[in-house]
């Protein structure tokens, strides 16, 4: 992201996965898949559910913002002082899907919360591809 630097930034992790977009999206929609690779969580893929991800470090509130079946996935995230928006895109190709993750809304002055994501989002989706990998 270039440009000024009031502007917020963002982290985003793109991979493609050899499997189908209907796959990858239980693993973004089921409860117990979510926990198996994010974090315990009551999650539901209705526009407007508010639902909480919770983990030893502490929790986030979120609210599901899009719901496009095998195609998006919007939802709020906020913890402490950070509002943010994550958004999946299943983009089906070739080799798989192409599942692209988009955090936005880190200010310029989060750097913390900005690394700590860049790190955290690689680490959770190789967790999914796992998960994946034993999902029949």
């Amino acid at each position: 992201m270039n440009g000024a630097s009031a502007e917020a930034l963002s982290v985003v992790v793109e991979r493609t996965i050899p499997h189908p977009p209907e796959k990858i999206w239980r693993a973004l929609t089921e409860p117990h898949l979510i926990e198996a690779w994010l974090m315990r969580n009551d999650f539901r893929p209705l526009e407007g559910h508010r639902f909480s991800l919770e983990a030893d470090w502490g929790g986030v509130d979120c609210r599901v913002v899009d719901v496009e079946p095998n195609r998006t996935l919007t939802y709020t995230w906020q913890t402490k002082d950070l509002e943010s928006v994550v958004t999946w895109t299943l983009v089906p190709n070739g080799a798989g899907t192409l599942l692209r993750m988009e955090q936005s809304g880190f200010r310029a002055d989060q750097q913390p919360y900005y690394r700590g994501a860049t790190v955290g989002w690689k680490r959770f989706l190789a967790a999914m591809e796992e998960v994946l990998a034993r999902l029949g």
